[in-house]
């Protein structure tokens, strides 16, 4: 889903016993658009399994949600170079992290990883510099999360608006206030308020900063 100038959406089952005696795990990762994209219309594409290609090796399984890595590529839209990738690594296993772009993360979702004598556990998220060239290894077996991209400049961050510029989350908090933003069709009935901004004194009136 591409957000652009703004859209609302719903996370749903149709069928509330999807769940029934197992376990759904969901990570949801933003990624900053270019400040050129921030006011495109909104767009969203649903990309089945068999688009995104799958790498395995001894120990190693990983699939390719967007961008390209390992020599991996696929059709997945993105707005600026980067990487995203499911890895599932058994005990022992070993991998190098990708190459060649200026920002790169792991996060662990499942199991641990040993790198440079280091053990990080589940719910942790390590981050490299550009030149550096680890070596992941799995202290068991191990799910994580691989990704990096380019750098697209600052942004401003509230709740669950993303912008380089400081006054559009401020029109974007009055936009969802008022309920200019559309909620889903067939998911309208519950609207979810703006949360109260704690950052100031709640006796003093919003006011427009100059943006840093």
């Amino acid at each position: 889903m591409t957000a652009g100038k703004g859209i609302a959406h719903s996370e749903r089952f149709e069928e509330p016993d999807a769940l029934a005696g197992g376990e759904l795990e969901m990570i949801q990762t933003w990624v900053a658009l270019p400040e050129k994209d921030e006011e495109a219309d909104p767009t969203f594409e649903n990309y089945q399994p068999q688009a995104l290609p799958i790498f395995t090796d001894k120990g190693v399984w990983m699939r390719l949600i967007a961008g390209d890595a390992y020599g991996l590529r696929n059709n997945v839209k993105t707005h600026s170079p980067l990487f995203y990738l499911h890895t599932q690594l058994d005990r022992d296993a070993r991998i190098n992290l990708p190459t060649g772009h200026a920002e790169r993360a792991i996060y662990v979702a499942k199991g641990s990883i040993e790198i440079g004598g280091h053990t990080y556990q589940k719910g942790q998220m390590i981050v490299f510099g550009k030149e550096e060239d680890p070596v992941l290894k799995a202290t068991e077996d191990t799910t994580m999360m691989m990704l990096g991209g380019e750098p697209v400049g600052d942004r401003f961050i509230w709740w669950n608006f993303v912008s380089s510029r400081r006054e559009r989350i401020e029109q974007a908090k009055a936009d969802w206030k008022a309920g200019r933003i559309i909620l889903p069709p067939n998911d309208n009935k519950e609207f979810i308020p703006l949360p109260e901004d704690r950052s100031r004194p709640s006796s003093m009136p919003p006011q427009a900063e100059p943006l840093s």
